[in-house]
């Protein structure tokens, strides 16, 4: 009786997990705290609403889809345990995170581990330039910004340019892109200097800026700093027009600069949801608004949504094993994605061209502009 007993306790023990394992797991990297965890919430909850879409359908191929959410604060040192600490939860693939240096982190990690990752807002031009075989991103990279954004600067008509970086992965890779893009097109760069993220007085780098008589100032970094510069420019009295790249999509710009310091302002950008026809974009734009109650405030959360889907299509293509899977991303060209098709090149950076200009108006709005 007592080995029957011993038996059957370890049965018990044994159940849950053999009923585990029949699920799909999937990891999301997002930065929950810190500088940007308004960006991740809104990741946070893209990914969990199409996680319960899919299971709501009944699953991938009939398994469950279970997420697993690891914070990444937004810092590479904590981004590099979220990545461990996903390696050993036994996920299929992850998704995330937000910035470029924060994601490369956990990049050997992931891959050494034998998982595919998916980068989100992470653009640096060298992520996908090391050869690691199991990474993806759903967004473009610098030096296909750095056109768009050159080709923006030369449309207005700007002959003066001032560029301002912080010294980051991502807005100093932009930042070099964009000079050596603006130079071969004729216009001149007057001024090329950092910013460091974080303080909450930029009176002496804008200063150093107005002196060098720019008719263009282009902040290449992220939006809080964005904002407090839009802000202090305003205070000092100097009306020189201002531009962004990307990662200033995200409506907390405005909140930071106010709406009076902000107008004008413009920078390019992968459009979100609410701003394209597709069927996919507006299905899920009325179930995101359903459950939360407002729309996604930032395309790069949009986008981990998009890593969600490529992985979902894998897996139901029956490619549950990471090279398999890697294999298959590589093949995929045209999928309907919430921010638009979905592909991926040998490299696995996303193909396609879907840069756009976003302009400020004077209540705040970030205003598509016509093409």
């Amino acid at each position: 009786m007592k080995k029957i007993l011993s038996c059957l306790a370890v049965l018990a023990l044994l159940l849950p997990a053999v009923a585990w394992a029949g699920d799909f797991k999937i990891g999301l990297m997002c930065p929950l705290t810190g500088t940007w965890a308004s960006e991740g919430q809104d990741m946070k909850n893209i990914v969990s609403l199409l996680v319960d879409e899919a299971n709501a359908r009944g699953g991938i191929n009939g398994k469950k889809v279970t997420l697993v959410v690891e914070d990444d604060a937004g810092d590479p040192r904590t981004a590099a345990l979220a990545a461990q600490k996903l390696a050993s939860s036994e996920v299929l693939a992850v998704i995330g995170t937000y910035g470029s240096a924060v994601t490369e982190a956990s990049q050997n990690i992931l891959d050494e581990s034998g998982l595919v990752q998916i980068g989100t807002g992470s653009t640096s031009v060298r992520l996908t330039e090391k050869g690691l075989p199991l990474f993806f991103r759903t967004c473009p990279r610098d030096d296909a910004q750095g056109k768009a954004a050159a080709a923006a600067i030369v449309k207005g008509g700007y002959k003066a340019v001032a560029l301002l970086h912080d010294n980051s992965s991502y807005a100093k890779g932009l930042a070099e892109e964009s000079r050596a893009i603006l130079e071969a097109a004729g216009v001149k760069v007057i001024f090329f200097d950092a910013l460091t993220p974080g303080e909450r007085d930029y009176t002496a780098i804008l200063t150093k800026l107005k002196a060098a008589g720019p008719d263009l100032v282009f902040f290449t970094g992220y939006y809080p700093e964005t904002g407090m510069l839009l802000r202090q420019k305003k205070e000092m009295g100097w009306n020189v027009p201002m531009m962004g790249g990307d990662a200033a999509n995200h409506q907390d710009l405005v909140k930071i600069a106010g709406a009076e310091a902000a107008a004008g302002y413009f920078f390019i950008s992968p459009p979100l949801p609410q701003d394209m026809d597709s069927p996919e974009a507006a299905s899920f734009l009325k179930a995101f608004k359903a459950r939360y109650d407002t729309v996604p405030v930032s395309v790069w959360a949009v986008l981990a949504g998009d890593a969600f889907k490529a992985i979902e299509a894998a897996l139901a293509a029956g490619k549950a094993e990471p090279e398999a899977m890697a294999a298959w991303l590589k093949q995929l060209k045209g999928m309907p994605g919430l921010s638009g098709s979905l592909g991926f090149d040998a490299k696995g950076d996303r193909v396609g061209e879907f840069y756009r200009t976003y302009k400020v108006d004077a209540s705040g709005a970030f205003v598509l502009q016509p093409k």
